[in-house]
Formats: C-alpha cells, structure tokens, sequence
C-alpha cells in the first residue's frame, strides 16, 4: 500500500506550524532575489572625465559592495549610443548631456532623469581651423558643419545658429562621432566642428582649433543620469550609493585637478595638460532635478521640435522621477 509521509499523523501538527515559516522564508527569499540587483551596469563614455576617474579607483565597486551589488561599466562613443544602450536594457543607469535624452524620448526610448550636473557651457563649443576664413557665427552659412548627431552640441549648434538670423538648413551638418569628425576636421573635408570637451580642449592644443562660440550666452549645458525606470523606482539604495561615491570623487578630482588628469589622462589617450585644461571647464556633483532644470529640458525639445529635429512634441515631465525615492537618492 503507498503511503504518504504527508498524511502521517505524527508529521501533520509540525506541518500545521512549520509550513507557514517556511513560505514566509521562501517568499522573503524571493522577494531579496528580485530586488537586489547583483550588477549595476554604467553606461559612460570615456570623454565622461569624472566617471573616468571613478572607474579608474575602483571606488564604486567598493562603495556596492556591501549591498552584494557588483560593477559592469559599458563603454559608448557618445550619447545617443548610449541612450540606445538604455533603452534596449543593455545598462541599468547611464551619464549623457542634455540632447539625447530630447531625441531619445522623441524616439520611445524608456528612461527616467534621476540626477543632473551643473552647468558647463565652456565645455562645448563651435571651432574652426586656425587659418580659417570663417570668422563668425554667421560665416557658417552653406558652410560644412561636422557634429555628433542628437549630442549636447546639436543644442548649442541650434542656438547659435538662431542668434545670428540662421537656421539648421541654412548650414551642411555633416554628422559624425567624435573621432571621424576630428579627422574630417583635420583634413579639410568639414568647414567647422561642434564638440565637447576633452576632445575640445586637444584639438584646441594640438591643432590651433579656433574657438568660434561656446555656450556662454546660448545654453547651459548640463550633463543628466538617467536610468530604466523600473530600476530607479526599484533600486534607490544602489542609486544612492552611485551618487555618494560620485560626489566624493567629484570632490577629491576638483580638490587636486592635476593628479586626476594624470590618472585620466592615459585612459582617454590624450596628455595630462589636455585633461587639466578640460576639466577646468566642468562643474561636478550631481543634484536632485530641479523644476528649473526640467523646463529648461522641455525648451530644448520644443526647439528641436519647432527647427523640425524631432518628429513630434514631447513632455519631459513624462520622463522625471514618479518616486520620491528616487528623488531623494539625488539629495
């Protein structure tokens, strides 16, 4: 006769009170499971200076690690990259300047703002060869214009064409990442270059590159971390312990900018005195957004919209924080 051990009557009154411990056990197992993440993946560029130098240390990983929560940082070439990386689920969390995300949520793109940096609008600008008879703004009329489609200088290119009477198709963009663009640039095939710092800062040093306009005056130029949304909402511990090491190393790059750019330095392939020079024009610590700062991004998208860069009006309200949360890991 088969005989179960479940209907012995000896087992029943020890299942009537360990059953239910064991499922509470199983269900907090499961639960730790699902909300503790055991990898955050960055996505950064290497033109990121300050996540460089966060990288390089080795400061994060220990900074997570109580939290059982190892590092993954992914590498992009620039913003929209890295925004495509996001949205596919190939990173958790991301650093991009104030365009992408523009072309990004216009695209369907799936992210929430989580923090924002100051202000930098030294650290783009339009150059022009040394000997270049172009000498301002407006000369750029029907001229080449090299930039990195949907990056942070596509805004400064908009404003700065606006402010001498021109529009976006009254130049040639020729869109290319930074690295083709610097050989374009070098070779004569582009009038002009819009970019960003480092790679401003070393083809000012290493080619006489004359600065036509940076974005004083025109933008502000803040740099965002954006993340999935369901990790932000889900995840704010790991979110809180990303912006506390970001901000200790902010501070200890500002507190001695020479040593950092040596470390730095090699990492992006560029000389120390490049680097120095780049980080001068950078402000660092990441702040909670602001209401300032959200309507200054939604007048970057209704610009884009209005020049026709986007293909539809968007409202960055839709992609901020729905979790206080989330918020206060920015503080």
């Amino acid at each position: 006769m088969h005989f179960s051990l479940l209907q012995s009557p000896l087992l029943r009154p020890l299942l009537r009170w360990t059953a239910p411990l064991l499922l509470a056990a199983f269900s907090l197992s499961a639960t730790a499971q699902a909300t503790a993440p055991s990898t955050l993946r960055i996505g950064f560029q290497k033109s990121a200076s300050l996540l460089t130098f966060q990288k390089s240390s080795g400061s994060l990983e220990k900074k997570l690690a109580p939290l059982g929560v190892a590092m993954k940082w992914v590498e992009f070439p620039a913003g929209p990259q890295l925004l495509e990386g996001l949205n596919v689920g190939a990173v958790d969390v991301g650093f991009v300047g104030e365009a992408p995300p523009i072309f990004a949520q216009a695209a369907g793109a799936k992210f929430v703002y989580i923090g924002f940096d100051p202000a930098a609008p030294e650290a783009e600008a339009i150059v022009v060869p040394k000997d270049s008879a172009i000498k301002s703004v407006a000369d750029l009329k029907g001229k080449k214009v090299a930039l990195n489609k949907g990056s942070n200088v596509h805004y400064l290119l908009v404003k700065a064409l606006e402010k001498h009477g021109l529009k976006p198709s009254d130049i040639q963009p020729v869109y290319l990442p930074p690295a083709d663009a610097r050989a374009a640039f070098e070779r004569g095939a582009v009038d002009a270059w819009v970019i960003w710092d480092p790679f401003l800062a070393a083809v000012e040093k290493q080619s006489g590159a004359r600065l036509l306009a940076d974005g004083r005056g025109l933008v502000n130029n803040h740099s965002y971390y954006l993340a999935e949304r369901g990790y932000a909402e889900k995840q704010p511990q790991v979110i809180q312990a990303l912006f506390d090491d970001t901000r200790a190393q902010a501070a200890a790059l500002k507190a001695n900018i020479k040593a950092a750019a040596a470390v730095i330095a090699p990492l992006q392939g560029l000389e120390p005195v490049v680097v120095e020079k780049s980080l001068t024009r950078y402000q660092f610590g990441v702040k909670p957004l602001t209401a300032a700062v959200a309507a200054e991004q939604q007048k970057i998208a209704d610009t884009f919209h209005a020049q026709g860069l986007i293909p539809k009006p968007i409202r960055v309200a839709d992609a901020l924080p729905g979790s206080a949360t989330v918020a206060e890991a920015a503080r």
